[in-house]
């Protein structure tokens, strides 16, 4: 196999395994939420980064981007573990959940900065890195928005 495909594929695989920390990090959030609508908030944006995976998949037939199994990283785990922690010790979890949400929302980007920069990614997978980076983005404001009004 070519190493410029091998290293292409491997940095979106990295992109679809942050989205798979996000999906169980957000499910997760929203299990712990108490307001009816950050849970909601916390449950659209799991369907939101599994739409994202499936796309990314979906996106070049032609690399090894995986099955459709939402595996995650070790990091993610951690991140999943001190999410539980910090909830179960917190006086207000929403707050918590949503202040966890803007760290991981602002990981994503950069990930996704990354492997924008990266010069031999398919020109359509690349518009869907970057259609799917700025929602992220957007999603990011709203999360900080909701943890500045609680």
């Amino acid at each position: 196999m070519n190493k410029d495909i091998k290293k292409i594929e491997d940095r979106i695989k990295d992109v679809i395994r942050k989205n798979e920390d996000a999906v169980k990090g957000f499910d997760n959030a929203a299990e712990y939420a108490k307001d009816v609508g950050i849970q909601n908030y916390f449950e659209n944006k799991a369907r939101e980064r599994r739409m994202f995976i499936t796309t990314l998949k979906n996106s070049s037939p032609e690399l090894k981007l995986g099955d459709n199994e939402i595996d995650g990283s070790a990091a993610g785990t951690a991140h999943r573990a001190w999410m539980d922690i910090k909830a179960f010790f917190s006086g207000d979890k929403d707050e918590s959940m949503l202040e966890e949400a803007v760290r991981g929302d602002k990981s994503a980007i950069e990930e996704y900065n990354e492997v924008l920069a990266e010069t031999l990614v398919p020109h359509r997978v690349k518009e869907i890195l970057l259609e799917q980076r700025n929602a992220i983005q957007n999603d990011l404001e709203t999360s900080k928005i909701l943890e500045d009004f609680r």
